[in-house]
């Protein structure tokens, strides 16, 4: 057998074509894992946005609370169910809750972007207890004060503490700043949900936010919900309902990703057959020399794949050295659930890193194999006479 040592030699003396060879895979492994990471990201950030401990009730259908319908009674029905945690003060961990669509102007571009208002009670908070203030104080009941996400505080005009921004036909004051660690609701403005029902006209709530005593009863009292013809909501758990929320903008980043990588790779493979193709032609006495001491046909062949595999690997290390940096970038686009703005993050996890180093290792098998095999097929005479 060859050893593996030969063939790692051999790249690191074609040091100008094995850097542009690996330079074309690690572009390809980028744009692969970049994709995946955005994806990652969505996912996690809508995931986040939901709690495995909360429910959400919302019209059934409705595939985003702000198409999403509640009205009043059936609120007050949900808000009585026995299931219901008791809170401190052992009222029902409930939260009634509007939301809506407001259209605001991004700093420095003035370009018009939708926003998520929503507006909730008390509860809604102690049902978030991972959302912290960062600034300022939290609104008021029954006065036009809002808090801003920490993201739409940065990129939208009037959406910073002090600020005001107009909407609903009212004139609302920005008193807050608020992370969400990440999650979604980092992209919301939320306000009291009696002024906002008021100030929008809105009769009925988008969504009833609660906590059960026991999640087990999930889906035993889902099934009594759904059998009441006083009722036309759906239960989910909240986690799950947010994550549904990032499958079609999913699949759209998904599709578009494999697509752009299948015809890259497409190039990169040609130029690794190339690139092997011609260390085949460069070597073929050497090759010839090999075969006059007793390596055998396999042995050439595995040497040559060994060679293409390294080179793939070296893509791959490089295009995924790269595509890490993107973890400090953070992304917005429009989420096609909500058609509001929606910021996230680039994700790196360790799957999404061993896909993209196997899809170098295969591109980098596919581009070696045919010119591997031609160096396995030489005779070794007509290789020694090239000599």
């Amino acid at each position: 057998m060859v050893p593996l040592s030969y063939s790692a030699r051999n790249l690191v003396t074609r040091r100008l074509t094995t850097l542009l060879t690996a330079g074309g895979m690690a572009l390809v492994v980028f744009v692969f894992t970049a994709v995946q990471m955005l994806d990652a990201g969505l996912k996690k950030t809508l995931v986040a946005t939901g709690s495995p401990k909360n429910v959400i009730a919302a019209r059934k259908g409705a595939e985003s609370e702000v198409v999403s319908g509640v009205d009043r009674q059936q609120a007050n029905l949900l808000e009585t169910l026995p299931e219901i945690a008791p809170g401190p003060d052992g009222r029902p961990l409930v939260s009634k809750e509007a939301v809506t669509l407001v259209n605001l102007r991004k700093r420095g571009s003035d370009r018009p972007s939708n926003v998520v208002v929503r507006g909730m009670g008390e509860r809604g908070l102690i049902l978030r207890p991972d959302v912290r203030l960062v600034a300022g104080r939290m609104f008021r009941p029954g006065a036009s004060e809002i808090v801003a996400g920490a993201k739409i505080a940065e990129r939208f005009t009037g959406a910073g503490l002090g600020e005001r921004l107009r909407f609903g036909g009212r004139e609302w004051r920005v008193v807050g700043v608020f992370d969400a660690g990440g999650s979604g609701y980092d992209s919301e403005i939320w306000g009291d949900v009696d002024q906002l029902m008021q100030s929008f006209r809105r009769p009925v709530f988008s969504s009833v936010i609660a906590r059960l005593k026991d999640p087990a009863d999930l889906p035993r009292l889902r099934e009594m919900l759904e059998s009441d013809p006083r009722l036309t909501v759906q239960l989910k758990r909240e986690d799950e309902f947010y994550a549904e929320q990032s499958r079609a903008l999913s699949n759209f980043i998904g599709y578009l990703g494999l697509t752009l990588s299948v015809i890259f790779s497409l190039g990169a493979m040609i130029g690794a057959m190339i690139t092997m193709y011609a260390s085949v032609a460069n070597r073929t006495a050497e090759i010839g020399t090999l075969r006059a001491l007793g390596f055998r046909r396999r042995s050439i062949l595995g040497a040559f794949l060994a060679e293409a595999l390294l080179l793939g690997g070296l893509g791959g290390v490089l295009g995924i050295g790269t595509a890490s940096l993107m973890h400090f970038l953070t992304f917005s686009t429009t989420n096609f659930q909500s058609f509001a703005e929606l910021s996230f993050s680039f994700t790196l996890t360790p799957v999404i890193g061993l896909k993209a180093m196997g899809f170098a290792v295969v591109m980098g098998f596919i581009g070696g194999v045919l010119p591997a095999a031609r160096a396995a097929r030489l005779n070794i005479v007509d290789a020694l006479r090239a000599a």
